[in-house]
Parts: C-alpha cells; structure tokens; sequence
C-alpha cells in the first residue's frame, strides 16, 4: 500500500465475499491454505501450555481445520460459519461444533488466509482483539505484495489490468496491529514458488485460491478469445520441463492483545483570549 496508514484499501468488497462463501462451502482447501497452515501452526511453540479456548477464523475446511486440531489437542475450537457437522469427513472426525466463544474469552484467535480479503484491515484487526481474552494471542497467514508479480507483470504487458487486488505490505500490517492494541507483534515473511504442468490446471488452482477483487479490474465479461490469449501467454511461461512457475509470498503474523486503554488526554490546553484575560484579573493584587 502507499500509505501504509490507510484504513481502506483497494478492494471490491462483494468479490471478497463471494470467494469467501465459496472457499466455506468447498469440500477441501487449496492447498497452499492447508500449506501455511502447517507453517503457521509451527509457531505455536510460543505457548507454554497449548491454548484451550480457540477461535478459528480461517473459513476453510479440511487442512487447516484438523491441523490446527492436533496442534492444540483437547481445546475448545469455535469455528463460526461453519457448515453443520455430519456432512464432510473432516467435519465428522473433529466431533460436533463446541459452545460459540463470546467476546473476550479465546485465548488465541487463529486465521488462515483470511487478512487479504478484508477491505478495512485496521477496523478487522481491532474487531479480532474484541474476540481475544486479556493477553490473548492472534496468530495468522496472508498473502503479501510479492505475490503472483510474473502473473502481474503478464496482464501488464499485455494491456489486460490488474489480475488482483493490492495487498498489504508486512510491515504496514504490524503498524495496524499496534494501532489496533496489540502489543509484541512479531511479522514474518517468505516466498513460495508453485509451478503446474500446464495453464488450465494454474487457472484451476487460482480459482480455488480466490478471483479478482480489483476495484479497477478490466470491466465485462472475458471472451473466449481473450482467455485462449491468456492460456497462450501462459504457455510461454513454462521452462525446460513444461511446468509453470508462479511465486506467492506468505506472511504470519503474531500479536499479544494488550491492555484496554483509556480515555486520550491531551499533551495542550487552549484557553480563549477572553478567558485568559479574566484568569489574569483574577490573579492580580488589588
């Protein structure tokens, strides 16, 4: 983001929505949410004692759901908005849904993937530490800018917008997370290279990552003609063994909820002319 103290960003809200709601209804999670999971749930190690009382947040099913399960063994785990248990294999193994956490109790607020959707990081930041107990953990995935840039840089070349909205840097994130009342953010980064054996199965697996959430995405529908053209600058892409190779950057993130802070006071006080003046006979000798 160029203003790393944006309370907004650029991002088409009910676009965001929708893959969401499609990623909760899915029978699996991409993969790379189900990678990160992994990667995120290695950091867990900061605990002491593995947290009890656990808000899920990720939205997706499968992977992150029974890895943050092993990882925190007998927690109550409140996943809100997930479908009804019985219906999907993951759902059934990790028994029926527990008592919804309230405001103020999880001990640790875990969210895969989830951050880049939101059109006003800060405020769901600071929504996020209403959820957590006193000294309670967020611990979370996104993606950073440096993802899909060769996918950027082919939409460039080729007069076609944007492929996907901004993200926000790592660094702007642990600036909201201070603003928002956290304390101790710790921010991570690294860079994973995934490569397909040919275009469709790439555009496939974006599907599943997300769609196009650009404000100033290319209008109208694609044609035919158009993604024949995509397809085919694709192909240019592939190396020596035939495979594709795209590069999306990770970044975790891990914050304390700090204590609650009172009423601003402020460093000036401004007194009127009038009143100065007033305060001043008031203090003189007769």
């Amino acid at each position: 983001m160029s203003d790393s103290h944006a309370a907004s960003r650029a991002l088409d809200a009910r676009a965001a929505q929708r893959v969401q709601e499609r990623q909760q209804q899915a029978s699996a999670a991409p993969w790379l949410h189900a990678e990160s999971a992994r990667r995120l749930a290695e950091r867990l190690v900061v605990f002491r004692q593995p947290p009890q009382r656990v808000l899920d947040l990720s939205g997706s099913a499968g992977g992150p759901a029974s890895i943050l399960s092993e990882a925190c063994p007998g927690a109550q785990i409140d996943r809100p908005g997930a479908p009804a248990a019985g219906g999907r294999w993951w759902q059934r193994l990790l028994g029926p849904a527990p008592t919804p956490l309230a405001d103020g109790q999880a001990q640790l607020l875990w969210s895969v993937m989830q951050l880049h959707w939101a059109a006003d990081p800060p405020a769901l930041l600071a929504r996020w530490r209403q959820r957590l107990a006193p000294e309670g953990a967020l611990m979370f995935s996104t993606l950073g800018p440096g993802t899909l840039e060769e996918l950027r840089q082919l939409y460039a070349q080729a007069g076609w917008g944007s492929p996907m909205a901004p993200l926000v840097d790592m660094h702007d994130l642990g600036d909201m997370l201070v603003a928002a009342g956290y304390e101790g953010p710790v921010m991570d980064q690294e860079t994973l290279t995934l490569t397909w054996s040919s275009p469709q199965a790439l555009l496939d697996e974006l599907h599943g990552l997300g769609a196009n959430a650009d404000p100033q995405r290319m209008p109208g529908l694609r044609t035919p003609a158009w993604r024949r053209a995509l397809l085919a600058r694709l192909a240019e892409r592939a190396d020596a063994q035939g495979r594709i190779a795209l590069r999306f950057e990770l970044v975790y993130g891990h914050a304390i909820r700090g204590p609650d802070r009172g009423p601003a006071v402020s460093a000036e006080t401004r007194v009127g002319l009038d009143e100065m003046s007033a305060m001043l006979r008031r203090g003189m000798p007769r």
